[in-house]
């Protein structure tokens, strides 16, 4: 049992809710103090508040900004605490150039300006408990969430810190947690669920997570992971070789032969569909990137199929934003061996116009053949240049071949009357003047 009162931020959000049930459940805590920015006019903070009274408990519900330190200090003066649940946060996910100072200090304010407060303005009282929520985000980093990642970590560091001075502290590493089958709010949608598991993390189910809960508030460690993993997820990611080292052990991989990489995500997959498409026709070649970007689409959006993707249709209107974004073009850059822009799909906006930008760029089309005869002939010219003393005999092996290629082009006499002439009769120096002025 936690003596004294339990302070829970985000208390009435969908996790706060969740774990002040779980301390008068679980714990038998009979005082709690729940903060949120909207406190009483928090939606179903009046039925939770409700719920918990007829369990027996005391429930104060106050609306306080937790990274405001004086606000938060008015919050808890006169409060005798026996412990602390900090499972406030704010999320503004963005591309690094999209972040700037204001978003950056609501992320970190939430997170980590409060835990610091709450650390500091605990000092004196009886806490036995005090839990820090955070996230994979800090020890694996997440597409779009380095201002998340670093306030997470930022707990992580406080918990040792506080164990460092004879504090109570636990950081809870959390993954996902499932709380649509809770009635709560918020939750992640269908694909940022699905991008998760591609990632290599399951949803954890609320009863498993409160036992993990339990779990890390017995086994007296600083910081605890507390996630399920997707080992699928795990898998496809070691295969592609970008799962991180920590997370290696989870998963064992069949070894690769060199058949089956070349068949594979990286460069020799990239190398394998460059050769598809350069032994296809060109409209050939090009339904086949229209079919590659829409898979990867379907992928990436939690699609059942890849015929469902409209590929006419606006990227923005079929659900991208700037993580999908990314992860798209991540594929299409591991798949095509290119240095794609994270703007690709906005520069590019529906399946069938970004397949045909990938074509230009990897089956270009052929130059017009005076082109190629000038290329060739400004080769020939720096080939002589380089010759380092042996150009008579480079040019003696070429004017041959001149000569032949010459007379198939003048062998229309009505087109190029005088060219056989010219030819039969030119020296060396006059054959490459003929190529030079004439084509």
């Amino acid at each position: 049992m936690i003596a004294g009162t339990v302070l829970v931020t985000g208390g009435t959000g969908g996790l706060g809710a969740l774990v002040a049930r779980h301390l008068v459940d679980r714990y038998g805590v009979r005082d709690l103090l729940l903060v949120s920015r909207r406190g009483p006019d928090a939606p179903g903070a009046a039925v939770l508040v409700a719920e918990l009274e007829g369990a027996g408990a005391r429930v104060a519900v106050v609306a306080c900004d937790v990274s405001d330190r004086v606000a938060l200090a008015g919050v808890v003066a006169g409060v005798r605490l026996g412990g602390v649940v900090h499972a406030a946060g704010v999320l503004d996910d963005g591309l690094v150039q999209d972040l700037t100072p204001g978003r950056l200090a609501g992320v970190l304010g939430a997170k980590a300006d409060a835990a610091w407060h709450l650390h500091e303005l605990t000092v004196g009282h009886p806490v036995s408990v005090f839990v820090l929520f955070s996230s994979l985000a800090g020890v694996l980093g997440n597409a779009g969430q380095g201002g998340y990642a670093a306030a997470n970590a930022f707990l992580d560091g406080l918990a040792v810190h506080r164990r460092g001075l004879g504090l109570a502290g636990v950081s809870v590493v959390w993954g996902l947690w499932d709380v649509a089958g809770s009635g709560m709010a918020g939750g992640l949608g269908r694909v940022d669920v699905a991008r998760l598991a591609r990632s290599g993390v399951g949803a954890l189910g609320v009863g498993e997570g409160l036992g993990l809960l339990d779990a890390a508030l017995a086994g007296g460690g600083g910081v605890v992971v507390a996630a399920r993993w997707d080992g699928a997820g795990l898998r496809a990611r070691a295969e592609r070789g970008d799962l991180p080292s920590v997370l290696r052990g989870l998963v064992r991989t069949p070894r690769q032969t060199a058949s089956s990489a070349a068949s594979s995500t990286g460069p020799a997959g990239a190398a394998a569909l460059a050769d598809r498409l350069a032994a296809l026709p060109r409209p050939d070649a090009l339904r086949l990137l229209v079919d590659t970007v829409q898979g990867h689409v379907a992928a990436v959006l939690a699609h059942g199929s890849a015929g469902s993707v409209d590929v006419n249709r606006p990227f923005n209107e079929l659900g991208f934003d700037s993580l999908t974004a990314v992860e798209l073009r991540n594929r299409l850059s591991t798949d095509t061996g290119l240095r794609l822009p994270a703007t690709l799909v906005f520069d590019h906006p529906t399946v069938t116009s970004l397949a045909r930008h990938l074509s230009t760029v990897l089956a270009p089309p052929e130059a017009a053949p005076e082109d190629a005869l000038r290329d060739a002939l400004a080769r020939i010219d720096r080939a002589l240049a380089d010759a380092n003393g042996e150009a008579e005999a480079v040019r003696g092996r070429l004017v041959p071949i001149l000569q032949s290629a010459l007379a198939k082009l003048g062998s229309a006499p009505a087109a190029h009357g005088g060219v056989m002439d010219t030819i039969d009769s030119a020296s060396d120096e006059e054959i490459f003047a003929l190529i030079d002025n004439d084509l």
